[in-house]
Protein backbone atom coordinates (compact mmCIF):
# COMPACT_ATOMS: atom_id res chain seq x y z
CA UNK A 1 0.00 0.00 0.00
CA UNK A 2 1.44 3.00 -1.22
CA UNK A 3 1.45 6.18 0.84
CA UNK A 4 1.98 8.71 -1.98
CA UNK A 5 -1.54 10.74 -2.08
CA UNK A 6 -3.26 9.76 -5.51
CA UNK A 7 -4.55 12.77 -7.34
CA UNK A 8 -7.99 11.38 -5.83
CA UNK A 9 -7.05 12.07 -2.41
CA UNK A 10 -5.21 14.77 -3.21
CA UNK A 11 -8.80 16.43 -4.63
CA UNK A 12 -10.77 14.98 -1.27
CA UNK A 13 -8.01 17.15 0.90
CA UNK A 14 -8.48 20.07 -1.58
CA UNK A 15 -12.04 19.87 -0.76
CA UNK A 16 -12.05 19.59 3.24
CA UNK A 17 -9.88 22.37 2.50
CA UNK A 18 -12.44 24.71 0.48
CA UNK A 19 -15.07 23.05 3.29
CA UNK A 20 -13.28 24.53 5.90
CA UNK A 21 -13.02 28.06 3.83
CA UNK A 22 -16.55 27.86 3.59
CA UNK A 23 -17.49 27.67 6.91
CA UNK A 24 -15.16 30.38 7.16
CA UNK A 25 -17.15 32.47 4.66
CA UNK A 26 -20.40 31.82 6.12
CA UNK A 27 -19.76 32.61 10.07
CA UNK A 28 -17.63 35.90 8.51
CA UNK A 29 -21.07 36.53 6.35
CA UNK A 30 -23.31 36.67 9.20
CA UNK A 31 -21.34 38.71 11.52
CA UNK A 32 -20.68 41.11 9.44
CA UNK A 33 -24.21 41.74 8.35
CA UNK A 34 -25.20 42.28 11.46
CA UNK A 35 -22.06 44.58 11.88
CA UNK A 36 -21.87 46.40 8.65
CA UNK A 37 -24.35 46.13 5.98
CA UNK A 38 -22.49 46.69 2.80
CA UNK A 39 -19.63 44.45 3.72
CA UNK A 40 -22.01 41.89 4.20
CA UNK A 41 -23.83 42.58 1.10
CA UNK A 42 -20.58 42.33 -0.81
CA UNK A 43 -20.05 38.88 1.40
CA UNK A 44 -23.51 37.78 0.80
CA UNK A 45 -23.43 38.20 -3.20
CA UNK A 46 -25.48 34.67 -4.19
CA UNK A 47 -22.71 34.83 -7.44
CA UNK A 48 -20.57 33.75 -4.45
CA UNK A 49 -23.18 30.56 -3.38
CA UNK A 50 -23.68 29.41 -6.67
CA UNK A 51 -19.82 29.84 -8.16
CA UNK A 52 -18.68 27.52 -4.61
CA UNK A 53 -21.82 25.01 -4.83
CA UNK A 54 -20.63 24.78 -8.66
CA UNK A 55 -16.84 23.86 -7.72
CA UNK A 56 -18.36 21.52 -4.63
CA UNK A 57 -20.34 19.13 -7.33
CA UNK A 58 -17.34 19.10 -9.46
CA UNK A 59 -14.64 18.20 -6.66
CA UNK A 60 -17.40 16.14 -5.23
CA UNK A 61 -18.39 14.60 -8.41
CA UNK A 62 -14.86 13.75 -9.33
CA UNK A 63 -12.97 12.87 -5.89
CA UNK A 64 -16.06 11.01 -4.18
CA UNK A 65 -16.98 8.66 -7.91
CA UNK A 66 -12.99 7.83 -8.25
CA UNK A 67 -13.13 6.49 -4.52
CA UNK A 68 -16.07 4.64 -5.36
CA UNK A 69 -14.69 3.15 -8.14
CA UNK A 70 -10.73 2.83 -6.45
CA UNK A 71 -12.11 1.38 -2.96
CA UNK A 72 -15.83 0.23 -3.93
CA UNK A 73 -17.01 2.16 -1.01
CA UNK A 74 -20.64 3.65 -1.53
CA UNK A 75 -20.64 5.15 2.17
CA UNK A 76 -18.48 8.19 1.22
CA UNK A 77 -20.01 8.94 -2.02
CA UNK A 78 -23.46 8.91 -0.02
CA UNK A 79 -22.61 11.17 2.34
CA UNK A 80 -20.96 13.75 0.21
CA UNK A 81 -23.91 13.72 -2.01
CA UNK A 82 -26.17 14.32 0.99
CA UNK A 83 -23.68 17.66 1.88
CA UNK A 84 -24.06 18.76 -1.52
CA UNK A 85 -27.76 18.59 -1.40
CA UNK A 86 -28.20 20.02 1.81
CA UNK A 87 -26.08 23.07 0.43
CA UNK A 88 -28.35 23.35 -2.43
CA UNK A 89 -31.33 23.51 -0.55
CA UNK A 90 -29.62 26.10 1.72
CA UNK A 91 -29.40 28.20 -1.89
CA UNK A 92 -33.03 28.23 -2.33
CA UNK A 93 -33.22 29.87 1.68
CA UNK A 94 -32.63 33.17 0.64
CA UNK A 95 -32.28 35.47 3.22
CA UNK A 96 -33.95 33.40 6.09
CA UNK A 97 -31.89 33.53 9.30
CA UNK A 98 -31.52 30.16 9.35
CA UNK A 99 -29.76 30.15 5.71
CA UNK A 100 -26.20 29.86 7.09
CA UNK A 101 -26.81 27.27 9.75
CA UNK A 102 -28.26 24.87 6.64
CA UNK A 103 -25.00 25.92 4.58
CA UNK A 104 -22.31 25.28 7.11
CA UNK A 105 -24.49 21.65 8.32
CA UNK A 106 -23.91 20.72 4.11
CA UNK A 107 -20.45 21.53 3.81
CA UNK A 108 -19.35 19.50 7.25
CA UNK A 109 -21.50 16.44 5.75
CA UNK A 110 -19.88 16.54 1.98
CA UNK A 111 -16.14 17.27 4.06
CA UNK A 112 -17.18 13.98 6.39
CA UNK A 113 -17.47 12.32 3.18
CA UNK A 114 -14.73 13.67 1.98
CA UNK A 115 -12.72 12.27 5.37
CA UNK A 116 -14.41 8.89 5.19
CA UNK A 117 -13.39 8.88 1.17
CA UNK A 118 -9.55 9.09 1.96
CA UNK A 119 -10.09 6.94 5.10
CA UNK A 120 -11.87 3.94 2.61
CA UNK A 121 -8.80 4.52 0.51
CA UNK A 122 -6.25 4.23 3.19
CA UNK A 123 -7.92 0.90 4.02
CA UNK A 124 -8.64 -1.01 0.80
CA UNK A 125 -6.21 -2.70 -1.07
Amino acid sequence: MSRTPTFRTRLDRIAVGLSGLCVVHCVATAILLGMVASAGHLLGNPIIHEVGLTLAMILGAVALGRGVREHGFVLPAAVGMTGLTVMAYALTLGEAPVEPFVTVAGVMILALGHRLNMMAAAHSF
